[in-house]
Formats: C-alpha cells, structure tokens, sequence
C-alpha cells in the first residue's frame, strides 16, 4: 500500500513537472534526441556499420519537426536549424565516402 501510495505520488510530481515546462523547451529536447540518434548511426562504435538508412530517418524526423514548427520554437530555432543543417552535411560527406570505400573496394 505505501508503495503504491508512494509511486502514484512520484507520478503526480513528474506530471506537474512536465506541465510546468514549455512545450518548446521538450520538443527541442525530443528534436537534440533525434539529432543524437543521427549522429550516432553516422559515427558509429569501431566495428560497427554506419547506417545510412536510419540516420536518414532520424535525420528527416528532426527537419520536418524544426522546419514545420520553425520560429515557434523561440531561442531554440536557430540551434536547432544549424544543427539540422550540419546533420544533412554530415550525412552527404558519410554517403559519399561510404560510395568512395565500396569503389575502391572493386
């Protein structure tokens, strides 16, 4: 009973918390979330592939967030906008020396 009692109330607070925090303020959390996951399928651990593929998507899901919600991201948008554009750099020069690894490869 005092566990449950004590879990309801930690949900309670974590609520009010989140309500509390401008939504601005979690998309762009969601937004540097998604920029981590790009960065982490382009750069991956030694050994390990780069996956194009799901670095596209993270990537993709990151600009339609920030170009569709644009300036209403207040102080956020202008960070978020350089850092999805380094994102897309990124991904062009990887794809390119993956497509330059492959050729030599031959």
């Amino acid at each position: 009973m005092a566990e449950q009692a004590a879990l309801e109330a930690e949900l309670r607070r974590v609520r009010a918390e989140i309500a509390e925090t401008p939504a601005v303020d979690i998309v762009a959390n969601h937004a540097i979330g998604l920029w981590q996951l790009a960065v982490l399928h382009l750069n991956p651990e030694v050994g390990e592939p780069i996956r194009l593929g799901e670095a596209a998507v993270a990537i993709d899901a990151m600009g339609g967030m920030v170009d569709a919600l644009g300036d209403r991201l207040g102080e956020h948008t202008g960070p978020l906008r350089d850092a999805v554009t380094q994102l897309r750099l990124a991904f062009v020069e990887v794809q390119r020396q993956a497509a330059e690894g492959a050729s030599d490869a031959e």
